[in-house]
């Protein structure tokens, strides 16, 4: 049984770039970090948004055999509740658009871009998200 995803993983060529530029992005730091300082790390880790979602870089020298390299694959979208401003900021950081922002259904708005990693990253603002965590917090 699904029960929520547990962590969402992107490559980069330049690790420590991919982290201070996600600790912006993000406003945190990454808390999790393998092999832990001095040593450069191959990985890194982030708690993300209202449960803690893990969101994690390796190193793309660890990408399976035929990983692509151009941009593509599934999505994952992260819920923002400023859709254009999110955006905006992303790309004034460097990120790339990848997919301009769309109305899916009414109220349902994604977007997405390409990170200076060649990661997509997406966003949206999504209702239903807000009715599980106004759910949740009114029990």
């Amino acid at each position: 049984m699904f029960r929520g995803f547990a962590t969402v993983s992107f490559y980069a060529d330049d690790l420590a770039a991919a982290r201070d530029w996600y600790t912006e992005v993000l406003g945190t730091e990454a808390y999790y970090a393998f092999p832990e300082p001095p040593a450069p790390p191959a990985y890194v880790e982030f708690r993300v948004g209202d449960d803690g979602d893990e969101l994690g870089f390796i190193d793309r020298r660890y990408a399976p055999p035929g990983a692509t390299q151009p941009p593509g694959g599934a999505v994952v979208f992260w819920h923002v509740d400023d859709l254009t401003a999110t955006v905006d900021g992303l790309l004034a950081m460097g990120a790339h658009e990848y997919e301009p922002i769309t109305e899916r259904a009414e109220g349902f708005t994604t977007a997405s871009v390409v990170d200076p990693f060649g990661n997509v990253l997406g966003v949206m603002h999504n209702p239903h998200y807000l009715e599980v965590v106004a759910a949740r917090t009114a029990r």
